[in-house]
């Protein structure tokens, strides 16, 4: 064989490295999503902090201050979805990467740290808030901006935007179809409304009364608001011990709940005594309150993580094997979740970050995934759910002992409620 000069054999591998690099760029663009990646303009015309390979959101919740027991679950969530999501090649080809932002329990402090992550990040959406008074404080500020929010609390309704996904229950959801099985299964005719002061226990417990005066022909036989924080509740306790009332329906928010079912337990007001049915309770807040102090009493959610569905069971097992065996899923939890699936859905679906598109194409959007069961985006950008009433067990889980049978139609302004 005769033997190559050194210029050949020079000239030889690089042909040999030509052909290596030609043959990895061919097999790279064979491989799904390689050549379907478009190109950043095409997918960004305002400006958003979208780049060729990356995609810049926003987290804002309250990482601090008597929210963080109720948000920090949100955050968990979301992170989770987002790294799923990422694992799996990202959205229209490109890694999300995401700003957190803590509102720490002030919704002033929301309302600039939502400007901060639309003016200056130009972020392409925003997972974020808990309250109904840091959305209502952030809202102007994303419909002014044309940002994107994703909120995953049950709330009160009586809003719709073009500019915010919900995907927590809203009233007809949840207060209405509580109280009509409190009603129907456990045959209540007097209701004691308690909450926390702020927009959405007041306005929840307004339309609760309404119902129940109105629709239920039952009676309402007391109404109390203490302000976020609170952890006095004895004079409270004394006019529930008063009224005697079939149900207490409690909207109690944040490290209230704490000292709000102790106290309780502390004046022998327990479940094989009175009936409490709590709009604001999962197991991110049984977590710190002690299941011990909230068994038997009953909780109106979409979502409890004793669920028994495979998606769920998926869920859970990676939410624990990310943060902890003793880690717990909320129903606010598992909406979170929801938030950044539906997002990648709507861009794909609109081949666009830009967030006009993303809206129009939201409706109809379906979560085949979701930990709660199968869900799907309304026209008004709420969720159609399931509605469901979980037993408060010793150990801080939830048995669901009702459910609705199918999924429930979102109506943020029922008429007769307003």
């Amino acid at each position: 064989m005769q033997s190559k000069s050194p210029d050949q054999a020079r000239k030889f591998s690089a042909r040999t490295l030509l052909c290596s690099a030609l043959s990895l760029v061919l097999l790279a663009s064979a491989q799904p999503g390689f050549a379907d990646v478009p190109p950043t303009a095409k997918v960004n015309t305002t400006g958003l902090a979208v780049a060729d390979t990356e995609v810049t959101v926003g987290q804002l919740h309250s990482a601090t201050g008597t929210m963080a027991i109720s948000e920090t679950g949100s955050i968990q969530a979301e992170q989770l979805a987002i790294d799923q999501i990422n694992a799996m090649g990202g959205v229209l080809g490109r890694k999300v990467k995401v700003i957190k932002e803590d509102g720490a329990s002030d919704w002033p402090t929301f309302a600039e740290k939502s400007k901060k992550l639309l003016v200056n990040d130009h972020v392409a959406a925003v997972f974020g808030c808990w309250t109904s008074a840091s959305r209502k404080a952030v809202l102007p500020i994303f419909e002014k901006e044309n940002g994107m929010l994703y909120y995953p609390t049950f709330y009160e309704g009586l809003e719709q935007s073009k500019n915010v996904v919900y995907t927590g229950q809203e009233a007809t959801q949840q207060i209405l179809w509580s109280l009509d099985w409190a009603k129907n299964e456990k045959k209540a005719k007097s209701f004691f409304l308690i909450g926390s002061d702020y927009i959405w226990p007041r306005t929840s417990m307004k339309i609760a009364r309404k119902h129940i005066e109105n629709f239920q022909k039952g009676k309402v036989v007391g109404e109390e608001y203490y302000p976020l924080g609170n952890t006095n509740f004895n004079s409270l306790i004394n006019k529930i011990k008063i009224a005697k009332p079939d149900v207490i329906f409690a909207a109690v928010v944040g490290g209230s709940n704490v000292a709000f079912y102790k106290q309780l337990k502390a004046a022998g007001i327990t479940a094989d005594k009175q009936m409490l049915l709590t709009l604001s309770v999962t197991e991110d807040e049984a977590l710190g309150i002690g299941g011990e102090n909230l068994a038997g009493f009953y909780s109106s959610m979409k979502y409890f993580e004793s669920l028994t569905n495979d998606n769920n069971k998926k869920f859970v097992a990676a939410f624990k094997a990310k943060y902890g065996p003793k880690s717990v899923i909320g129903d606010v939890t598992q909406a979170a979740y929801l938030g950044p699936w539906i997002w990648k859905a709507a861009v794909e679906k609109a081949g666009s970050f830009d967030v006009d598109k993303v809206a129009a194409a939201t409706p109809g959007i379906e979560v085949k995934i979701a930990p709660e069961g199968y869900v799907k985006v309304h026209q008004n950008h709420h969720l159609w759910s399931k509605a469901r009433i979980g037993m408060a067990q010793a150990d801080g889980q939830f048995k669901v002992v009702a459910e609705s049978p199918e999924l429930i139609e979102p109506n943020p302004f029922p008429k007769g409620y307003q």
